[in-house]
């Protein structure tokens, strides 16, 4: 924990990046941990050629894991990622995550790299919605929801089959970063698993990897952390807080 700390507060510029992990504690299932979400269900639900094919289905599988995604609060690894920012030692958090519990516990400039379930959108015409309308249209029997343009609307968030958000900017913000905190990720999903790579291949900088499981950047890594998420960072945040104020 030591040498976090240290690290954290040498670097002039630290970012985050973070996955499903740092999520789980608020009672969201991750991917492709042992009771990840693609242990009960095929990836192809989650593709835009399944969207495509059967948009009924698709909603039927989106619409239940909008709510429980809205039903989400922060847990203490979000406030603390937030404090850090607030502190100044985190410039930015690029996620993979599209739940918004980063930006609802506080956390300003955050990088959406799969979009976000907050929203949603006419495939057709590209009208924005809020994802709680569409889940309404849906209540009142519309499945799946369509636009007045007659269009399918769909959740704003990347599906398989389609390119990440913001890529260029994330991967801009890696090359000014010298340091790397990843929080709750497995390091498997190309291309945001570069971000990570890029600030520790191409910049020389640090990598502090904290996950329950290993990932193919563990031999790179500065520190490995194995600890629980919303114990491990918060415990990180007051122990930096220390180091500032001396007490």
């Amino acid at each position: 924990m030591e040498n976090v700390v240290e690290l954290l507060l040498s670097s002039t510029y630290a970012i985050a990046f973070t996955g499903a992990g740092i999520s789980t504690a608020s009672g969201i299932p991750d991917f492709r941990g042992p009771n990840g979400l693609w242990k009960k269900y095929s990836p192809e639900i989650a593709s835009i050629d399944y969207l495509n094919r059967d948009p009924k289905g698709f909603w039927e599988f989106y619409s239940q894991r909008m709510r429980g995604l809205f039903e989400a609060k922060p847990n203490e690894a979000h406030y603390a990622l937030a404090k850090l920012e607030k502190m100044g030692i985190i410039k930015y958090v690029i996620t993979q995550n599209i739940d918004g519990l980063h930006q609802k516990a506080g956390s300003q400039n955050v990088i959406e790299l799969h979009g976000t379930m907050q929203r949603s959108y006419c495939s057709s015409c590209f009208r924005q919605y809020d994802s709680r309308e569409v889940l309404k249209m849906i209540d009142e029997g519309n499945l799946p929801p369509k636009c007045s343009c007659g269009g399918i609307i769909r959740p704003d968030v990347v599906l398989f089959g389609e390119p990440v958000k913001d890529f260029e900017l994330a991967v801009r913000i890696a090359y000014e970063a010298d340091l790397a905190l990843v929080i709750g990720s497995s390091l498997t999903v190309y291309p945001a698993n570069l971000i990570p790579q890029i600030v520790k291949e191409e910049r020389g900088g640090s990598l502090i990897i904290i996950n329950a499981d290993e990932t193919p950047l563990d031999q790179e890594a500065d520190v490995i952390i194995r600890e629980p998420i919303e114990v491990a960072l918060p415990r990180i945040v007051n122990e930096i807080e220390k180091e500032i104020t001396g007490k």
